[in-house]
């Protein structure tokens, strides 16, 4: 059986009441507060969306918009910082004033794989102060449907026997789908050559137009489009459940579970109070179950981790993902 050097990574439990079990993690200047109360929001709110429109996070950000303005009170604005993996918006998003009035889309492990391989991504994994992790994504492996690649194992062989040869698309540098890549390689001493898109949109585009011959998808991909793509393996620690005929790396005899979890951050120094509100008002948001069964019908899995349990989550992410990070390039 194939194994990753280190495992443990943040898997996603299939289920649509999805509770993670957290390590205590140190928060340091991203807490406390004395509760006192605090007139906000007065008026619009800024939702930073960092990566480009019609892809994973500007699909959730406008399903919650019209539920946000109702739990806030105010007008929710969108706007878009795209590019570099998402580490344009993420380096706008910490010299925002810290008032709360500006949030943006988050991706784990994104933020925190881009500053310890990058060192000048524009931003540091504490910077991003989040607000709330509310939906996860597995991570599949897909070809052609006239490929003649039929299952994981032939496109092991394939990749073998053709060093460089197999390109596969994933959206962003120092991304899940990146991570994917480096983790499969590592594990298989295949050399793929990945080609990064800025987001889902482009990556699907590109794919189903035969420019790359292969794609770390999203399971929401899977889910809307799985009938133009060969789904290999999914990368998750039980078969997802809107595809229940594709099995899994570890069914294969492949230990390689990894994801990307999403949620939104504001800029560093924003006060605590400020960001309870939110943090209560996106909470609110994920305990509707019209929301709760819209993420998962499109293929995501919810997530209900406040800003404190998200900060403990990011924490405990950082340590493993930084010395996997570091085995993978040495």
């Amino acid at each position: 059986m194939s194994k990753v050097k280190l495992l443990g990574l943040g898997s996603i439990v299939l289920v649509l009441a999805l509770s993670l079990v957290l390590v205590a993690g140190c928060f340091g200047g991203n807490s406390g507060g004395d509760g006192d109360e605090v007139a906000f929001p007065t008026r619009p709110l800024n939702y930073m969306v960092t990566w480009d429109p019609g892809g994973n996070a500007d699909i959730e950000a406008r399903r919650q918009i019209p539920v946000l303005e109702d739990i806030f009170g105010v007008r929710v604005d969108i706007t878009y910082h795209a590019g570099a993996g998402g580490a344009l918006g993420w380096a706008e998003l910490v010299n925002r004033p810290p008032d709360g009035y500006s949030f943006a889309t988050i991706n784990v492990p994104h933020i925190i794989l881009q500053p310890i391989e990058r060192g000048d991504a524009g931003y540091e994994t504490h910077q991003i102060w989040p607000i709330m992790l509310f939906q996860g994504t597995p991570i599949a492996l897909v070809v052609q449907l006239d490929s003649p690649i039929q299952t994981l194992d032939d496109f092991i062989e394939y990749a073998l026997a053709n060093p460089g040869r197999i390109t596969v698309g994933g959206s962003g540098e120092m991304s899940g789908h990146h991570l994917a890549q480096l983790m499969f390689d590592n594990m298989f001493e295949t050399e793929l050559q990945y080609v990064p898109f800025t987001g889902m949109a482009p990556k699907v585009t590109a794919f189903l137009g035969g420019h790359i011959d292969a794609m770390f998808a999203n399971s929401d991909t899977l889910v809307m489009q799985g009938d133009q793509m060969r789904i290999l393996a999914i990368a998750a620690e039980e078969r997802f459940p809107q595809t229940p005929d594709v099995p899994t790396f570890r069914e294969l005899g492949h230990d390689l579970v990894v994801g990307i979890e999403r949620g939104v951050a504001v800029p560093p120094g924003t006060p605590y109070e400020v960001r309870r509100i939110l943090s209560d008002g996106f909470m609110e948001l994920m305990q509707r179950e019209d929301i709760q069964q819209a993420m998962f019908d499109d293929g995501f899995i919810p997530l209900f981790m406040d800003m404190d349990e998200a900060q403990r989550y990011i924490d405990e992410m950082t340590v493993i993902y930084s010395a996997l990070l570091a085995d993978l390039l040495d």
